[in-house]
């Protein structure tokens, strides 16, 4: 049986959501893992672990971030080079990735103490990372406040350049979905009936089923 949601359930009253809607723990959607690579403006690396993105296409490609913080180093960079890199690991190098997040300060160049290396991309101001199997280099095309004086934007930006490992290509070696391709992130789903809180993990793709083999029957 269904049942609706239109305001907080009582089981979260009273709970720390760090600033996330109660909607987000009861949906509990998976966003694909990236690590979004920019220059500071003394040139050393910044890298940001993000979820909540999404991809539209009208003739060109675009990502559109659905959460991006004023306040965050990744905004003030791309606000200041007009372009940054989406980095896409695989399992092998997740955890070098995650550690990004414990090197954040303003004078820390990111990418090479996480232990990953930094190259430059071919197309934009921004570094790679040259660890992550596919590498979307990406020019700042507008940003919109969630609402007015919102603290976050919405932010898009252009896909202009595809850099991916060739292993990748093939699904019969690497590929690009499985325990060796895309990663997402399953945040803290929330039973809405009682309150308990499972646990925010890190999530692979598995094929379900072909559209020919569904189509066919």
């Amino acid at each position: 049986m269904k049942k609706e949601f239109r305001a907080q359930p009582a089981c979260f009253d009273g709970q720390e959501m760090y600033g996330f809607s109660w909607m987000e723990h009861v949906i509990a959607l998976p966003s694909p893992l990236a690590v979004v690579t920019t220059y500071k403006m003394d040139g050393k690396t910044n890298a940001t672990l993000q979820s909540w993105l999404t991809f539209s296409n009208d003739g060109d490609f675009y990502c559109i971030f659905a959460s991006v913080y004023k306040d965050g180093h990744m905004y003030r960079t791309t606000q200041a080079r007009r372009a940054l890199v989406i980095n896409f690991p695989s399992a092998d190098v997740f955890m070098k990735c995650h550690a990004t997040i414990y090197h954040n300060h303003a004078e820390d160049d990111e990418i090479p103490l996480s232990g990953l290396t930094a190259e430059p991309a071919s197309c934009v101001d921004a570094p790679r990372i040259a660890e992550c199997f596919l590498n979307l280099e990406c020019e700042y095309a507008w940003e919109k406040e969630l609402f007015p004086g919102s603290d976050q934007v919405v932010m898009c930006v252009k896909v202009i350049n595809v850099v991916m490992d060739e292993a990748h290509y093939d699904a019969q070696q690497l590929g690009r979905y499985g325990g060796t391709g895309y990663l997402y992130n399953v945040h803290a789903p929330v039973n809405p009936a009682t309150g308990a809180t499972g646990t925010t993990c890190v999530a692979m793709l598995a094929e379900f089923a072909t559209y020919d083999e569904l189509t066919s029957k």
